[in-house]
């Protein structure tokens, strides 16, 4: 049955149409170049921060580690959607085939759960960083953090799966015109002409769980934190430590926010405009945001930022 629903969304006009956020905006052009403008900065950022945390050795730590993993998903997060939202408008194209829609949806999906589970793997590593300081190098050892790492990508990747495989097997019999940019799971499932209630509640208690459980950790971690800071003597140790833990908490608040709205608020709250809005917010400005978050509040990291500027003239002097 799934392979004949396959083949007949496949079959006759199987391509999607994406009705985008420049045919909502009075001035497209304009629109088109400050998201082209954010595009830039959010490659430019990520991968330099990328480029500092692997070239500085002072940055080799769990934190900065799973700080490069993240920038890692933001740039690829951001490669999934933008570019040909780009592309579509400069060459007046706003067609989607089913398999590209698909893909679309697999990474998209994949790389938002994935970054759901690291921020929680970064609370914790911040929790172990300040409650249990001198256990720190045993209980976030490098293999540790590529056990955390990898099991972030997994759960990632098995909830694109099997959010994609199922909304991909309904039968799109309605109008082919998805309301949004790229082919979110949400827009996709309301061109089906199958019912989906039960479909939406198993994706709503998927979204609770893919929530549940890094939210208790990170709510766990910074509750122990916060009780840590509070004994701390040190004015100069409360203020590193809210440093690094507001920065992290920044990351989450946003993110989280936003996909709470899009997937666990009820369809009453939900317009086609509005969706597009919060997508956006987290899927292009969330992106160019972090890395801004966690350089310019980190003397470590501007500190290597500044080393790498500073290097050529420093050889140069020395050569003369």
């Amino acid at each position: 049955m799934e392979n004949i629903i396959w083949m007949t969304n496949h079959s006759g006009k199987s391509d999607f149409i994406l009705v985008g956020i420049f045919s909502q905006s009075v001035h497209p052009i304009l629109l088109c170049m400050v998201i082209f403008i954010v595009f830039l900065l959010a490659l430019i950022g990520n991968i330099v921060l990328i480029f500092l945390i692997h070239s500085d050795t002072h940055l080799h730590t769990p934190m900065y580690f799973f700080i490069s993993q993240l920038s890692l998903m933001d740039v690829m997060y951001i490669s999934v959607t933008v570019p040909k939202m780009l592309i579509d408008q400069i060459m007046g194209m706003n067609k989607i085939s089913v398999p590209e829609c698909a893909m679309q949806m697999f990474l998209y999906v994949t790389l938002a759960g994935s970054e759901f589970f690291f921020l929680g793997a970064m609370a914790y590593d911040r929790y172990v960083a300040i409650c249990h300081p001198l256990r720190y190098s045993v209980l976030m050892s490098h293999r540790v953090c590529l056990l955390l790492a990898s099991g972030c990508w997994f759960l990632g990747s098995v909830d694109g799966f099997m959010l994609t495989s199922i909304t991909m097997t309904f039968p799109f019999c309605r109008s082919r015109e998805i309301h949004h940019f790229f082919c979110e799971v949400p827009a996709v499932m309301k061109l089906s002409c199958s019912d989906t209630s039960l479909y939406e509640t198993l994706m709503y208690l998927c979204c609770v769980l893919m929530l549940l459980i890094p939210v208790t950790i990170i709510s766990s971690s910074y509750f122990f934190i916060l009780l840590t800071i509070h004994r701390i003597n040190s004015v100069e140790g409360q203020k590193k430590a809210f440093a690094t833990c507001s920065s992290h908490m920044t990351v989450v608040i946003l993110f989280y926010g936003a996909a709470v709205y899009t997937y666990m608020l009820p369809n009453s709250y939900h317009t086609p405009e509005n969706d597009m809005v919060v997508s956006v917010f987290y899927t292009i400005l969330t992106p160019a945001l972090n890395p801004l978050i966690y350089s310019l509040r980190n003397k470590d990291v501007m500190g290597a930022l500044k080393k790498i500027l500073n290097m050529r003239p420093v050889n140069q002097e020395n050569i003369k």
